[in-house]
């Protein structure tokens, strides 16, 4: 009864904070420059895997992406993301894909807006060191969709070469070898929030303070994933007979609106499970490593 009792009153400190921090507007925010981001992102991706030769991974990269999405959702922009990835350009190494770099780190830096806010710190950094990193969190990005798609389109041929000398085996597990290209997705999308709790916000978290909002990310992002899938599927039309041919990016939008909203919540959650947990006279921003002069007053 005690625990149920804590996780109550943790939870809606949780909620309660995420109102008084404006969560659902900051979801918006994110949900805004991460669908800005996303096209820009995709111009990184393809010039990169042109730059190694083969543009097709930038369209494996792209499925990859999107497998954690609803099916309605992604096909909603298969035909927008699909004239993106096979269009050629002529400004790979020049001033146009710095742009797409630039724009595509904008979806970074709203997350780490919300971060900042979720866990109460203010930022002391620089703004150029801020950017900076998260360009290179795009590009870091950008080169590990590539390392994965590779592994997808290198997984047929070794999956070829196992069942030539271990048919029996091989055949047996094919079922669970599918499942691996699943698998890969989500691996890197829970590295991925856990490089976002651990390092973009101001401030050090050790992972034991990080994990119960990573948790109840996934989880919640993929209930919402099933639930909004099971909506379209008999609704979608209303959004067509609406917002016309923006129905796709009104579509994609909405989608973006509740993971966002489920991200923040999940930092909100992590801060009132260390403010819980505090001795008397003790700030979550003391909590949170951060150094005396860089402690907001």
């Amino acid at each position: 009864m005690r625990q149920l009792r804590y996780a109550y009153l943790v939870g809606m400190d949780a909620f309660y904070t995420f109102l008084a921090d404006d969560g659902w507007a900051i979801a918006s925010h994110i949900a805004l420059s991460s669908l800005m981001a996303l096209f820009p992102f995709l111009i990184v991706l393809t010039s990169l895997a042109g730059f190694f030769g083969s543009k097709g991974l930038a369209d494996q990269a792209a499925e990859l992406m999107l497998q954690v999405w609803p099916i309605q959702v992604a096909d909603a922009l298969s035909s927008e993301i699909h004239d993106v990835l096979t269009t050629t350009r002529g400004d790979a190494l020049t001033i146009g894909l710095l742009l797409a770099i630039y724009f595509a780190s904008n979806g970074v830096e709203s997350l780490r807006v919300a971060l900042n806010r979720a866990y109460a710190v203010i930022e002391p950094r620089s703004w150029y060191w801020l950017r900076l990193e998260s360009i290179g969190y795009t590009l870091v990005a950008a080169f590990t969709a590539l390392a994965m798609a590779f592994l997808i389109v290198l997984g047929p041929l070794l999956l070829a070469t196992a069942r030539y000398f271990l048919p029996l085996v091989v055949d047996d597990n094919v079922p669970l070898l599918n499942v691996a290209r699943y698998g890969i997705t989500i691996i890197a999308l829970v590295a991925a929030l856990f490089i976002l709790h651990a390092r973009l916000p101001a401030g050090r978290r050790t992972l034991v303070q990080i994990f119960p909002g990573i948790i109840f990310t996934l989880v919640a992002s993929l209930a919402s994933s099933i639930v909004f899938g099971m909506y379209l599927a008999r609704f979608a039309g209303n959004y067509v007979s609406m917002y016309a041919g923006l129905a796709s990016v009104i579509i994609a939008l909405v989608f973006l609106y509740f993971i966002a909203a489920i991200f923040v919540f999940g930092g909100e959650l992590n801060a009132a499970i260390i403010k819980s947990r505090l001795p008397h006279g003790v700030s979550l921003q003391a909590a949170q490593s951060l150094a005396p002069e860089e402690t907001p007053v």
